[in-house]
């Protein structure tokens, strides 16, 4: 599938040692299986999220659909007309099917496999946190239905050669390997 085409949003949570619950917003890009965004998020609102996918976009460049499930801030009103503006095309799932938005539930699986292990103190450490965990996943970890590379390295150098590698470690050693700078 080529790059910067189909898109998967989702919405997902972590709670923090205080007991406080933060709300994370994922984009995923289907062909090169890259995070293009993970943050923490406190508006859960359609224009809220609307305005983290036209960042994205203004980034990234525009894709051509992006893929939600059924949750109501998706299926708004606002959000659909927020889409269309932007000219991306909207596809849902059908409810209780989160296989069909398998990108983005395979990644917070991957997520949510170190996060669960990773004590988190507060907001600002879950931060820097999913910053981290951003960069490990998108140039670190190398993945299986990529043939071994990482989304970093399809997303913006297909079919290039490696350089040299540099070794990366965070979260006391839970997110760690080797990476090809560019």
């Amino acid at each position: 599938m080529p790059v910067n085409r189909i898109w998967a949003i989702d919405l997902t949570g972590k709670g923090d040692a205080q007991g406080a619950q933060h709300a994370l917003l994922g984009i995923v890009d289907h062909g090169s299986r890259a995070c293009l965004l993970l943050e923490r998020i406190r508006d859960r609102s359609s224009l809220g999220l609307l305005l983290k996918i036209a960042t994205t976009v203004h980034r990234y460049g525009c894709p051509k659909l992006i893929r939600t499930d059924n949750e109501a801030v998706f299926t708004s009103r606002t959000f659909r007309a927020g889409l269309a503006l932007m000219g991306i095309r909207h596809q849902r799932t059908q409810v209780a099917c989160p296989w069909q938005n398998g990108r983005i539930k395979r990644f917070f699986g991957t997520l949510k496999s170190k996060l669960d292990r990773w004590i988190v103190k507060d907001a600002a450490q879950l931060d820097t946190s999913l910053r981290l965990f951003r960069f490990w996943y998108n140039h670190v970890r190398p993945h299986r239905h990529l043939d071994g590379a990482t989304p970093a390295e399809v997303w913006s150098r297909p079919g290039k050669g490696r350089g040299h590698e540099q070794w990366f470690e965070a979260w006391d050693g839970l997110l760690a390997g080797y990476y090809h700078p560019a």
